[in-house]
């Protein structure tokens, strides 16, 4: 898989690494950024020019400061980065969430598995899919 970054919106430490072990152990050797809360990865995004921007943004929904579904929120309205590849990851099954996160235009949403091998397995079709199938919107090229 090649050399376009991820943007990892992560505040526990434990899921942080597990991901990134996740990653790593599946052959997924894009670069990482990771923020540790909303505000953080919302200040990367603003940093960011159009042709750094990330291929893919994983997004835990219980952050500290800006919580994901105001990152999604955001990302969605800023014509920047409206039309990034985001993927909520977190351990939430509420029902009020998964709606919100797709209301607001989440691409995916997906619920971290407990088992370990479990979750390496959801990261390896996580990134098949993002990274390798899919075709981003040409507009994120040249925006």
């Amino acid at each position: 898989m090649g050399d376009r970054t991820i943007l990892l919106v992560e505040d526990n430490p434990d899921d942080e690494a597990l991901t990134l072990r996740a990653l790593k152990r599946n052959n997924i050797l894009n670069e990482v950024i990771v923020a540790h809360d909303g505000v953080e990865a919302l200040e990367y995004l603003e940093k960011c020019t159009p042709e750094h921007l990330p291929e893919l943004i994983l997004l835990d929904l219980k952050l500290p400061r800006v919580d994901g579904l105001e990152v999604l929120k955001r990302i969605r309205e800023n014509s920047k980065t409206r039309r990034l590849a985001v993927v909520i990851l977190t351990s939430s099954n509420e029902e009020r969430d998964i709606l919100a996160g797709y209301d607001l235009g989440v691409n995916s949403y997906i619920r971290k598995p407990v088992d370990f091998e479990q979750f390496i397995e959801a990261v390896r079709q996580l990134g098949i899919y993002w990274l390798v199938l899919n075709v981003p919107s040409p507009e994120d090229a040249i925006a």
